[in-house]
């Protein structure tokens, strides 16, 4: 049946780059910056008004399968990006060859980061490898599943840095230090070091160390320290071997190779959380409750807020 009387004007279309479109540039910039810098950069044939949006965008996620399908293209945007500060960076590829250090990949994704840091990054995210890190704007750095060599992992030369995620990493380094960071983070990681990773940040107010394999990190001293939670994992080497024989490895006289025994002025280097003695709000948790007493008990207790969770003989000690 007709529609009676006056007919009712049909609805302008609605269309998703007109309303898009309204939003400011700086706003557009923001929203750009959650793509893949290819993705991105494709959104200037949606109008005119797009057409050089893709350039000035806040943040930069170099992204892909491999670092080779993205050569050309990044050497384009490189020229052809507007010299505007970043917020954030983002460097993962799914395939990624650092077997030698001359190697292609290596050299380009290296170059991508200098250009990330020469344009003032404050917030880089990072699952390949990549060489040393000179920033004088870096203030958050996260790495995910990658090999850190020895020299990587000092951040003298980063003095706005105050967060540092490292998760499932393979740390290969002396010596994690930073005199400018806050909060530090060290998830699922590992170390076939025979020596302990020495921590050495004294303005620190948070630490999480969670299901480290290994040698347990030596932690020293955060007299800042408000929070730290450790976990010490299944797979953690600082085990008593006299544990399961119900044996208290502690005295001088009676201690497995593993249990150093300590010196009365709590010298050894074997006292791990000596430097997280005076936290505020700590938790211990050991999900076998295995771990080497001599690791733990020489530490002068200030915390407010103590949790402890241990099974071993030893935990009524602490």
């Amino acid at each position: 049946m007709p529609p009676s009387g006056k007919e009712r004007k049909s609805a302008p279309a609605v269309t998703a780059t007109g309303h898009i479109s309204d939003l400011p540039d700086q706003t557009l910039h923001h929203v750009l910056s959650f793509l893949p810098v290819q993705v991105a950069a494709q959104t200037c044939v949606l109008a005119r008004r797009w057409r050089h949006l893709w350039k000035s965008t806040t943040g930069l996620r170099i992204v892909g399968l491999q670092v080779q399908d993205l050569r050309k293209f990044m050497n384009h945007l490189l020229v052809l990006r507007g010299r505007t500060h970043l917020d954030t960076v983002e460097i993962k590829f799914d395939r990624y060859d650092d077997d030698d250090d001359d190697d292609d990949d290596v050299r380009y994704v290296n170059l991508w980061t200098r250009f990330a840091v020469m344009w003032k990054v404050r917030v880089l995210t990072l699952h390949i490898l990549i060489g040393n890190i000179v920033s004088q704007h870096l203030v958050t750095l996260d790495l995910h599943s990658v090999a850190l060599p020895k020299a990587f992992l000092d951040f003298a030369r980063c003095p706005q840095l105050v967060n540092l995620k490292i998760d499932d990493c393979f740390i290969n380094v002396n010596k994690i230090s930073s005199c400018s960071l806050k909060h530090l983070s060290i998830t699922g990681c590992r170390s076939d070091l025979d020596f302990r990773v020495r921590v050495s940040a004294p303005g620190l107010v948070s630490l999480e160390l969670e299901d480290f394999i290994g040698i347990t990190p030596l932690l020293e001293d955060m007299a800042l320290l408000e929070a730290a939670c450790v976990n010490l994992s299944d797979r953690c080497k600082d085990v008593c071997l006299n544990y399961d024989s119900g044996v208290f490895c502690g005295a001088k006289d009676n201690t497995c190779k593993n249990c150093v025994p300590i010196s009365d002025n709590c010298s050894s280097d074997c006292v791990l959380l000596g430097g997280i003695s005076r936290a505020k709000h700590l938790k211990l948790i050991s999900e076998i409750g295995k771990v080497c007493h001599s690791s733990i008990l020489c530490c002068t207790i200030y915390i407010l807020d103590y949790t402890v969770f241990f099974s071993s003989p030893f935990s009524q000690e602490i």
